[in-house]
């Protein structure tokens, strides 16, 4: 995918890693070490293999942000282990967002974006995650 040439896709660096303003193209929904990637990895069987842009981290916590439909979070009620990075009246949040290609560790794409207007589905989340609460 070249974002260079797609105007769309402007929200991805063309090198490293740059923060991106909540509320603006999209929302995230964080979840920390190896839970984060579990449910990313069932999402994506749930999906097909194309879950949306998902990143993940390689240091600290080893967060996990599923990038979603900007204002999709609100109004439902998410497990405790998750954090909501959205942006609104007294509250300004920032994604972290890695190039596709090149030196951007501790940051990488665990699924990256496969077409401009594609998102992480929040319901589909929202189930992936009422899964693990299942016994």
């Amino acid at each position: 995918m070249n974002t260079q040439s797609d105007p769309t896709l402007e929200w991805i660096p063309a090198t490293g890693i740059q923060l991106r303003k909540a509320g603006v193209q999209f929302d995230a929904v964080r979840l920390d070490g190896d839970h984060g990637r579990e449910v990313a990895d069932r999402l994506a069987r749930m999906t097909g293999g194309d879950p949306g842009p998902v990143v993940e981290s390689g240091s600290g916590r080893r967060c996990v942000y599923f990038l979603v439909a900007a204002g999709s979070t609100a109004h439902h009620s998410w497990p405790e282990d998750v954090t909501r990075l959205t942006s609104g009246p007294y509250r300004i949040s920032f994604i972290p967002i890695p190039a596709l290609e090149g030196q951007t560790w501790p940051l990488t794409w665990r699924y990256p974006p496969t077409a401009p207007d594609r998102l992480v589905h929040t319901l589909l989340l929202r189930t992936a995650l009422r899964e693990d609460a299942q016994p």
